[in-house]
């Protein structure tokens, strides 16, 4: 198997430290770099020659998510391993269909990750066998999630994170440089969309599927 030439990404620094302690005497990963957001990776991606990246999915700036879809269409031949805390069926569901490689909860033991590890790098995917035993036992609910939350937009997606921090309709206006009338609009319509009957139904939605910590 030849040498992986891996990028880590993850903005809580004590577990990228940690992460990069496991993997630097490893004889065939090469850690080329790590970065704490999907907008540094692609940073580096474009300057360094990575076949590999383990992902977290909650980070600032740029998603895990939102990188994973751009790397599948701009480097193809990237290998993508998902290493979070997320467990919930959807958001597995939804990376499986952007096409990443693998997805490892974050209290695998070493020997685990390094097995996905080695299985991706050879051509084969890898999914721990909680996740793969959630996913097969509720396909029809995540097929209804991910239909959901295909259909917020973008703007939709921000008002919600900001809805979950407590930000009043005020506030969410002036980061967002709309008025109150157009928070209210996108927030009827994140009710009516996630079939939700409250903010704790916009917020319990939110954070069931992986839109925030």
């Amino acid at each position: 198997m030849d040498k992986i030439n891996l990028l880590i990404v993850d903005d809580h620094t004590m577990f990228l430290e940690g992460i990069i302690s496991l993997l630097e005497r490893e004889s065939n990963i090469t850690i080329i770099d790590k970065a704490t957001n999907g907008t540094d990776a692609l940073k580096i991606i474009q300057k360094a020659t990575i076949d590999f990246i383990i992902l977290d999915i909650s980070m600032p700036e740029m998603d895990g998510i939102e990188l994973s879809k751009i790397l599948k269409k701009q480097y193809p031949h990237i290998k993508i391993l998902i290493l979070s805390t997320h467990s919930n069926v959807m958001i597995v569901s939804r990376l499986i269909r952007i096409g990443v490689n693998g997805y490892l909860l974050k209290n695998a033991e070493k020997e685990e990750l390094l097995k996905a590890i080695n299985t991706i790098a050879l051509g084969e995917n890898y999914f721990t066998e909680e996740l793969q035993e959630k996913y097969c036992s509720n396909n029809t609910r995540i097929e209804k999630q991910i239909s959901n939350l295909t259909e917020l937009s973008s703007r939709e997606k921000e008002i919600l994170v900001l809805i979950v921090q407590e930000y009043n309709t005020a506030e969410i206006a002036e980061k967002t440089f709309i008025s109150l009338n157009t928070v209210n609009t996108h927030r009827r319509n994140l009710l009516s969309k996630l079939n939700a009957k409250n903010t704790a139904g916009l917020v319990k939605y939110a954070v069931e599927n992986g839109l925030v910590d």
